[in-house]
């Protein structure tokens, strides 16, 4: 019997694929569902099994700004996945289990707050609108995401760069290496938040020692001094050693230790593409440790291949990186002060996006109001340019949660004044509080 109860939802999405022979298909979840089936996780009492429900427009909509909309570039499928997600985490913050596994696809991480199409795999961020949804319907304010897949989760560190109440957390292999070729230790969050976002990226070939020890001495007791409300585990099963896209050596025994140790409340499946050898293992694993099972006996039939060990200088760099982002999230309040000074009144991010799938390359201007009363609003400018789409160019204000009158207002006014000089197709005001998308 499970120590806790413990909620699992499945959805392999028959219908959704970027191509039929792409990596990112029903499979990764088939075969983990046989494994489940074969190893009768679903007759042990305490494991219960949830439909996913159907998120809506109106969720999506609370996180991103899609251009021109949201609901053009997305299917049924990307609503069932964050729906999926979103039954799982009310399971658990309506107290019927413990903790809880969505282990659904379409993935999401790599979708940012701007939308112009899919990148990465993604299109709308799965965990974003999970977490946008509890916020706005259940209280929950200060959450901490774990991403644990290979590649850096740029999309959903893009969407809660601004915000202290989300610290997010992402190992990954080295993005000098692996797509999307970000994630380094100078991303820790715009003045305000600041030190809330870590990021770890890690040598390629990285073990499971590796792993554990970045894990130990630094995410494990960050997430305790953070004190969220709720941990979520972004769960890429693929840094594993078998793993086709990447080159890392994480073994089953390694990720179910892994979630022992992170008991995150809701974990969310992301990447991983060793469809056969890694991810029936990997996935049982973790579903036996956040269910306070044993997972010990769950082993890849090739575990031999397994490469072990870390070279000396892998430790000397694990040794130096968590020293250093140790120091950054000690420091972060007095490091986003000065980084606020240095601001004044606006911070501004200029930067180009390229989304990999749909051949879009994005440009982007992020400007912030630093205000002393309030979160201030951000202002976006986005310009697309794509082969099959198009220009696509849009302004848009995101009003955060608790804004004092005079953001609201400027906000507003941002909006009115890139209108009247015409320069972009699409005008949105994003409005937190309100729960609102407006098209201006």
């Amino acid at each position: 019997m499970a120590v806790k109860p413990f909620g699992l939802v499945f959805f392999p999405a028959f219908d959704w694929a970027l191509t039929p022979t792409h990596p990112e298909r029903e499979e990764r979840l088939l075969y983990t569902r046989d494994q489940i089936v074969e190893e009768g996780l679903l007759d042990i009492p305490g494991i219960r099994e949830y439909k996913p429900r159907l998120a809506t427009l109106r969720d999506a909509d609370r996180v991103h700004i899609g251009v021109p909309d949201i609901g053009s570039h997305i299917t049924d499928a990307h609503l069932v996945s964050a729906g999926g997600a979103i039954t799982a985490a009310e399971a658990v913050v309506k107290g019927e289990v413990a903790r809880a596994f969505a282990l659904v696809r379409p993935p999401g991480h790599h979708a940012m707050r701007v939308v112009h199409g899919t990148r990465g795999f993604c299109t709308i961020n799965i965990e974003a609108v999970m977490v946008e949804y509890l916020r706005r319907h259940h209280g929950i304010r200060r959450v901490a995401i774990v991403d644990t897949d290979v590649h850096h989760g740029d999309g959903t560190q893009d969407i809660f760069y601004h915000d202290p109440d989300t610290l997010f957390i992402s190992f990954h292999q080295d993005g000098r290496t692996l797509y999307p070729g970000s994630g380094f230790t100078d991303e820790a969050g715009s003045p305000p938040a600041l030190g809330t976002t870590i990021n770890l990226p890690l040598p390629p070939g990285t073990t499971d020692e590796g792993l554990h020890y970045v894990l130990d001495n630094l995410i494990i007791p960050v997430l305790e001094d953070f004190r969220p409300d709720l941990v979520i585990n972004s769960a890429g099963q693929d840094n594993h050693y078998s793993d086709p896209l990447a080159s890392m050596a994480i073994t089953a025994q390694g990720y179910a230790s892994l979630a022992a140790k992170l008991r995150a409340d809701v974990a969310v499946l992301e990447g991983g593409y060793s469809i056969e050898d890694a991810l029936p293992y990997v996935n049982t694993g973790i579903i036996l440790a956040m269910a306070g099972l044993d997972y010990s006996r769950v082993v890849e039939p090739d575990i031999a291949a397994a490469p072990r060990g870390l070279s000396d200088g892998t430790r000397a760099y694990l040794r130096e990186l968590v020293a250093k982002q140790g120091a950054l999230w000690r420091e972060r309040e007095s490091l986003s002060s000065a980084a606020a000074a240095k601001a004044g009144d606006f911070w501004t991010r200029r930067r180009g996006i390229y989304y990999d799938d749909s051949g879009i390359s994005e440009q982007q201007v992020e400007r912030l109001r630093l205000c002393p009363h309030c979160r201030g609003y951000l202002a976006v400018a986005t310009e697309a340019e794509g082969h099959r789409t198009g220009y696509q160019s849009a302004f848009a204000a995101v009003v955060p949660r608790e804004s004092c009158p005079a953001c609201r207002q400027g906000a507003k006014d941002a909006v009115l004044a890139a209108k009247r000089q015409g320069k972009y197709q699409h005008y949105y005001i994003q409005d937190k509080e309100n729960d609102s998308l407006e098209r201006v």
